[in-house]
């Protein structure tokens, strides 16, 4: 049956007050990768930052897409299809087109200083010609998350029309429902990892060591990108339907956090480390490396989402911050690590010293900027649907009744 809830997942709050924090961390851990894959290249490097940078990749933008998903449902459940549709171009769609160009103006600024600290432009030398782009290799920067987002919100709009008209009396609806309590189970991420694990193996240009490739470029998303990302976000929608679900999902977290760590080491070691070479020809070896990898995108992200339901369901007013103030962390941080990254790469530290400096600091920066001009003004209520006020408004003690 579907399950219309009415309070909040204080645990998926915790999951996505986290994953900013470690958004933060990831994009700040590739300057000290061993061979250089950033813009900017420091001259601490570790296979340690390869590790973190393999660790928060795996799970952390697929569990977004599946808390997405659930929202996205009770969006469409409360507001119908035209609130829905009106909500998402606003607070999805409106921020990629709003902040896309500060953010790569910021990029450029980042590109233009570390090109001055290397020596890369000679005072007086004509400027090299600005690259030429198109629909094919636009970038999206770090906002191709809400890009991928509006299109699948476009295919709910679009499939819910004929599911609809097939499922006036119901019937269809409860079926699903019941699909998807069969679909949950410590059989999970095999099954979801399955169509994946195709679309790795069938993909020349896969990176192994990226798992799924990042759609940053380009209007047409990669198949890889739309197969695990959507597979995410429909979960994430059904589950929507079916909350008393993720009980289920929380009880099972010893044995996703297992299949996590395993499938996730051994994906490493498959992937060769921090390796840019594609595995270009569908081989034996490849179909093992995709299943695996597969696997470890789902087992983590499904870890993430139990041990956060598991332990972390109660109330934190910390969480709920953290979780209100993560879009403006995930809009703002990019250019800002960039930015970072160019001013500590050649002081003489530790490189895990200067992963933690440059992510606290950007954390706090963009912490801050987030209370004082978004949080409480217009910005507050265009990112996150409400304006919080400075002060809780006090009660008038006449106004209380006498016990």
């Amino acid at each position: 049956m579907t399950h219309q809830p009415t309070e909040r997942l204080h645990g998926l709050d915790a999951l996505r007050g986290g994953a900013l924090l470690l958004g933060v961390v990831l994009h700040a851990s590739l300057s000290f990768f061993p061979q250089q894959i950033w813009i900017v290249a420091d001259e601490h490097t570790s296979i340690g930052a390869a590790w973190v940078f393999f660790a928060i990749h795996l799970f952390r933008m697929t569990a977004f897409f599946l808390i997405a998903g659930l929202f996205a449902h009770m969006m469409l459940a409360r507001k119908g299809w035209l609130g829905f549709a009106r909500d998402r171009a606003v607070r999805i769609t409106g921020p990629l087109l709003a902040f896309w160009f500060p953010v790569m103006a910021g990029i450029v600024t980042a590109l233009v200083w570390n090109a001055h600290v290397q020596g890369l432009v000679v005072p007086g030398a004509p400027p090299p010609p600005p690259p030429t782009y198109d629909w094919t290799n636009i970038p999206l920067t770090h906002l191709w998350f809400l890009y991928v987002l509006t299109l699948f919100c476009l295919a709910t709009l679009i499939l819910r029309a004929p599911f609809a008209a097939l499922d006036r009396g119901g019937g269809w609806g409860r079926a699903v429902d019941r699909l998807t309590g069969a679909l949950i189970g410590w059989w999970t991420p095999f099954v979801l990892a399955a169509p994946l694990a195709v679309a790795f193996w069938l993909d020349p240009k896969w990176i192994a060591f990226f798992a799924i490739p990042t759609p940053d470029a380009g209007l047409v998303p990669h198949t890889a990108a739309l197969v695990g990302f959507g597979a995410a976000f429909a979960l994430g929608f059904l589950l929507d339907r079916r909350r008393d679900l993720l009980g289920r999902i929380a009880g099972w977290w010893p044995v996703y956090l297992i299949l996590a760590v395993v499938s996730g080491v051994w994906s490493y070691i498959l992937a060769g480390g921090p390796s840019l070479a594609p595995m270009a020809e569908p081989t034996q070896a490849k179909a093992v490396a995709a299943a695996v990898v597969a696997m470890a995108v789902f087992s983590s992200a499904l870890a993430a989402v139990a041990l956060c339901l598991r332990f972390l369901s109660g109330h934190s007013p910390v969480r709920r911050y953290l979780a209100d103030a993560s879009y403006w962390v995930y809009i703002l941080h990019l250019p800002l690590v960039m930015l970072a990254q160019v001013w500590v790469q050649d002081w003489a530290a530790p490189w895990w010293l200067k992963l933690i400096g440059v992510s606290l600091g950007v954390f706090a920066v963009c912490l801050l900027s987030y209370e004082l001009t978004v949080r409480h003004g217009s910005m507050g209520k265009w990112l996150n649907g409400r304006r919080i006020p400075w002060r809780k408004p006090v009660a008038d003690p006449a106004a209380i009744p006498a016990e």
